[in-house]
C-alpha cells in the first residue's frame, strides 16, 4: 500500500494543476490561479484520505527533481529574446532592485507595527526569494528556516492571486515587464503563473528570480546589521 502512495501523490498533484488552469481559463479569478487551486485542492484530498505531509513528501521531492531541467529550458526563450533582454537590462535590474528595497521596507514596517520577534523579521526579509536560497539565508544567519519557507510559500500564493489583476489593472501588458514582476515578488510560483502567460514572460521571471536570490544573497549581510 505504502508503494502506491508515492505514485498517488503525484497523480492528484497533476490532475489539481491541470484542472486549475482549465478552470482559470474559463473563470479567471485571484482564487482560480492555477497555483492556488491546485495548492488547496491537494491539502483537501490528502486531508480526505488521511495522509499527511510526510506520505506526500517522496512525490514532493520527485516532481521538485524536475524543477531543474524545467528551469535550464527557459534558456532557450531568453536566448531567442536576447536583443530586447540587452536592450531592457539596466531599467530591468533598477526596477527589481528598487522592488526588493520596497519589500524590505515593508518586512521592517510590519516588525516595527507589530513588534515582530527578530525570527519573524528575517523570514520576511527574504521573502520574496525562492525557498532554497532563503533557507540556506536564514540558517547561516541563525534564523528559523521553517519560518522563512512558510514567508516565502506565502508571499509566491499571494503573488500568482493578485499579480495578474494588478497588472492588467495599471495596464502593464509588455511580457517582459510582466515577467521581470513576477519573478522579482513571487518567485517561482510566480514564474509557474508567467508561463501561463506566454513562454517569454515565463524566461524571463525565471531570470528574474536568481537574480533577485543573488542580489538578496550579497545584500542581507548589511540587512541582518539592521535585524
Amino acid at each position: 500500500m505504502t508503494a502506491l502512495i508515492t505514485p498517488y501523490s503525484i497523480l492528484i498533484t497533476l490532475l489539481a494543476y491541470y484542472m486549475g488552469r482549465k478552470l482559470y481559463a474559463k473563470r479567471p479569478s485571484p482564487f482560480t490561479t492555477p497555483v492556488f487551486f491546485s495548492t488547496i485542492t491537494i491539502i483537501l484530498i490528502l486531508l480526505a484520505t488521511g495522509l499527511d505531509f510526510d506520505d506526500y513528501s517522496p512525490a514532493k521531492d520527485i516532481i521538485s527533481y524536475f524543477l531543474g531541467p524545467a528551469t535550464v529550458a527557459l534558456a532557450v526563450p531568453l536566448y531567442k529574446n536576447r536583443r530586447i533582454i540587452v536592450k531592457y537590462a539596466i531599467p530591468a535590474i533598477s526596477g527589481m532592485i528598487l522592488g526588493l528595497m520596497v519589500t524590505l521596507a515593508i518586512a521592517f514596517t510590519i516588525a516595527q507595527a507589530f513588534s515582530l520577534p527578530q525570527f519573524i523579521l528575517q523570514g520576511l526579509a527574504v521573502k520574496s526569494i525562492t525557498v532554497p536560497i532563503a533557507v540556506e539565508i536564514t540558517e547561516l544567519y541563525g534564523g528559523d528556516s521553517n519560518i522563512s519557507a512558510a514567508f516565502v510559500i506565502l508571499t509566491g500564493v499571494l503573488g500568482t492571486m493578485i499579480a495578474p489583476k494588478m497588472m492588467d489593472k495599471l495596464n502593464i501588458t509588455m511580457p517582459f515587464a510582466r515577467g521581470i514582476a513576477y519573478g522579482t515578488i513571487a518567485h517561482g510560483l510566480g514564474t509557474a503563473q508567467a508561463a501561463q502567460e506566454s513562454e517569454f514572460t515565463g524566461a524571463v521571471a525565471g531570470a528574474a528570480m536568481a537574480i533577485a536570490g543573488i542580489l538578496i544573497s550579497c545584500f542581507f549581510p548589511v540587512i541582518s546589521h539592521f535585524l
